[in-house]
């Protein structure tokens, strides 16, 4: 897996992760609430390893390109 996410990506995919899995864990409840809670693990896990299986699927990619030369 190549890394896929730049550093402002990953870190607002863990913030609002948390946000969401703690809202829909901890505040919602239900079957909404687990999946909001859930959506809010896989950011967390997303951001956590850099790599975004959807960003692959789609060809994009928000890492800077090293300039050649």
């Amino acid at each position: 897996m190549k890394i896929n996410e730049s550093n402002i990506d990953r870190i607002l995919r863990v913030v609002g992760g948390v946000a969401l899995a703690v809202l829909g864990f901890g505040v919602v409840g239900g079957v909404g609430g687990s999946i909001v809670g859930g959506l809010g693990l896989v950011l967390v896990a997303t951001g956590a390893i850099g790599f975004c299986p959807l960003y692959a699927l789609f060809g994009i990619s928000t890492c800077r390109v090293p300039k050649a030369g």
